[in-house]
């Protein structure tokens, strides 16, 4: 099968293009570029939109697997938006072993590529440590490296820490787990220890692996870690980092609120004198109070009674999140997390959302938001065949409308699909057309 789109603006900063091509589909590669018409069984006339490799979520919370399958329902909110590559087991936290998971991707198909981190804290979990905010013991740590180590053996891209959520872990156990990385030199991400006037001292926490061993260090949605005031800081002191020769880089969301369980230790005491806010910055996007905002009452009666409903925390700075996509070591990722599809819209939106009101705003250039979408999350995680688009890379290919690409999804509806997305390819395979799923088992594992 060879499939030709033809007439869009190619945009392809893996290999600094962008100008009007054709591209030719065949294998599931990029089997040709250029300005001819080469015969082919289908034609795509893309004239008029957008043609870029398949936007790629570094940070996203994966689907749960039950009965012994992968419930989908992110992987499709993904898709939808013309991400064709996902990396979860973020925030130190996998929904199932993750080697065994990725097995799952290959033996059934998911809507998109999947990777997956080792998550430090579910892997403490595992080797009995259950107490969040206790210290693991000798034996746990020991068993929890070891376990570790077996899941970056079977193709977990690195480390993935929650230390904001996991308290109780001491310098000792941090450093030992992320050793687990020095040999192969994978990546250690984090959603480091705090925010807030205090993202400073957990950054220079959080960096000091990446000083001790050598290793490429991600910080987790940085808009939601620095984005009360803080971020021109923030960002001067990534830039030191890097000017000393780290290998440094940030994903964020291109929203105003943060989203996490309620029974986090986000909203331990001490949450609103730290946010400067009151109770009702806080909305529920689960049970009987779902979309509505907290008062003292519901937030102490659901904490005790739902600690996983999920919540959306109103408290982010614009300002800030808008500086951060300026950076030029921030890309874009969602930090999708979905319980039966309601969550934060960031999960159905934020690609779409970064090319509306990012892009087409101004605040970037097309070509810019693109990058940070493609070739740079590609770069970061070494995937020399996505994320581009000359010949021989893998045909993950989205064609959007630049003019009317959007985000639908709402805090009260946050599962809407959005448009402007006319059609996304995987693996060569055409999977969505104008917002409609074609194929919702064309992803395989990615393993590093």
């Amino acid at each position: 099968m060879r499939t030709l789109i033809y007439g869009g603006r190619v945009i392809d900063p893996a290999n600094r293009v962008d100008g009007t091509l054709n591209l030719l589909i065949e294998n599931g590669k990029i089997a040709w570029a250029g300005q001819g018409m080469p015969e082919a069984d289908e034609m795509v006339d893309a004239a008029g939109k957008i043609v870029t490799p398949g936007f790629i979520d570094i940070h996203l919370h994966e689907d749960p697997v039950r009965e012994g399958k992968i419930a989908q329902c992110i992987f499709l909110m993904a898709l939808r938006q013309g991400v064709t590559t996902v990396v979860g087991g973020n925030c130190g936290s996998n929904t199932y072993d993750p080697v065994e998971y990725l097995d799952l991707v290959d033996r059934d198909g998911t809507a998109v590529n999947v990777a997956l981190f080792a998550g430090h804290s579910h892997f403490r979990c595992a080797a009995g440590a259950q107490d969040k905010y206790g210290a693991a013991t000798q034996a746990q740590r020991r068993e929890m490296e070891a376990m570790i180590r077996k899941a970056l053996d079977g193709g977990c891209v690195g480390v993935s820490f929650g230390l904001r959520y996991v308290p109780g872990t001491d310098r000792d156990e941090f450093f030992r787990a992320a050793a687990c990385c020095k040999e192969s030199g994978k990546m250690v991400s984090s959603h480091v220890r705090d925010d807030a006037d205090a993202i400073f001292d957990a950054i220079d926490e959080f960096c000091a692996v990446g000083v001790e061993y050598g290793l490429p260090v991600q910080i987790s949605h940085i808009g939601s870690m620095g984005g009360f005031g803080q971020m021109e800081g923030v960002l001067r002191q990534i830039d030191g980092y890097k000017l000393r020769g780290m290998d440094i880089a940030m994903d964020c969301y291109p929203y105003f609120a943060f989203s996490t369980e309620l029974g986090a230790t986000t909203y331990d005491p001490g949450w609103l004198e730290r946010y400067h806010c009151d109770y009702d910055v806080l909305e529920f996007c689960e049970g009987k109070y779902k979309g509505q905002r907290a008062t003292k009452q519901t937030f102490e009666e659901q904490r005790r009674e739902f600690p996983d409903c999920i919540t959306v925390c109103h408290v982010m700075q614009e300002s800030d999140v808008r500086l951060a996509f300026t950076h030029p070591a921030v890309m874009v990722a969602s930090d999708g997390l979905v319980s039966d599809g309601q969550g934060h819209p960031r999960a159905a939106g934020t690609f779409p959302r970064f090319l509306a009101e990012f892009a087409r705003k101004g605040t970037l250039s097309l070509y810019q938001a693109v990058e940070k979408m493609t070739a740079f999350p590609a770069r970061r995680l070494g995937l020399t065949n996505k994320g581009r688009l000359n010949v021989g890379a893998d045909a993950d290919i989205v064609i959007f409308d630049f003019e009317t690409v959007c985000d639908r999804a709402t805090f009260p509806d946050p599962a809407l699909a959005p448009v402007g997305i006319e059609a996304v390819f995987l693996g060569g395979e055409p999977v969505l057309r104008r917002g409609e799923i074609l194929n919702s088992h064309c992803g395989r594992a990615i393993r590093k």
